[in-house]
């Protein structure tokens, strides 16, 4: 049986990690978070960061994670990277976890676009998470980032946005779809499909209603964000 350090000796656990990050992260060119485990509650924050959030040190840590996350993070883009930082705590690795993710802060009315990696960081005395560390990587879609991952952030979004849509087609329904968004006409669809025409018919007609989609170029949307082509 585990018996728990006392709240004495974590807490002079996390002051010691702390203090090995603190005087050298703000010459880090990217914002780095240190949060408490199981919780993640924020113990630290570097210079960088607090200024685009417009807090101070004491303000950030006096936030829960819950109320950190729901007011600087966008909750959608969270469901997609909580549950694999989640695994990577659970296993106790000391692999890292990368991801995109929007933060709200002071200067815009939307979301900013950060990379972000974490990893475990500090272990308690049984050898438990207590601590993970993140780096948060701005990015500028206008000079830094290539054509190729803008286009991956806006797949994203629309896949996160549209999925509830996309699970209503069938199986030929995305048969069908990705052979359109190729480029095939319903003849050629047809034959590769060994179906008739008019059931290729059917099925776009079918496919366009439950897509809510009007034009070709949205339906390629779908095929590109669900990786049919």
């Amino acid at each position: 049986m585990l018996v728990t350090p006392p709240a004495s000796s974590l807490n002079q656990i996390i002051r010691q990690k702390i203090s090995t990050i603190s005087t050298v992260a703000d010459e880090m060119p990217c914002v780095v978070i240190i949060h408490e485990l199981p919780d993640f509650n924020v113990r630290f924050m570097s210079r960088s960061g607090l200024m685009l959030l417009d807090m101070t040190q004491d303000e950030i840590t006096a936030l829960s994670g819950r109320e950190y996350f729901e007011r600087f993070l966008n909750m959608e883009d969270a469901n997609d990277y909580v549950p694999k930082i989640a695994r990577m705590l659970e296993q106790n690795t000391d692999d890292s976890i990368s991801y995109f993710q929007q933060v709200r802060t002071s200067r815009v009315q939307g979301w900013d676009w950060y990379l972000s990696v974490t990893r475990i960081f500090c272990r308690d005395e049984h050898g438990r998470p207590l601590l993970s560390i993140t780096n948060a990587l701005p990015i500028d879609p206008d000079h830094h980032v290539t054509s190729k991952v803008t286009r991956l952030l806006d797949e994203n979004t629309f896949l996160r946005n549209h999925h509830q849509s996309f699970s209503k087609l069938g199986k030929r329904e995305r048969d069908v779809l990705r052979l359109l968004a190729l480029g095939n006409s319903s003849a050629e669809i047809a034959s590769k499909l060994s179906i008739t025409i008019s059931t290729v018919e059917t099925h776009r007609k079918n496919i366009k209603r439950k897509l809510n989609a009007s034009s070709s170029f949205q339906l390629s949307q779908y095929a590109r964000a669900f990786d049919l082509i």
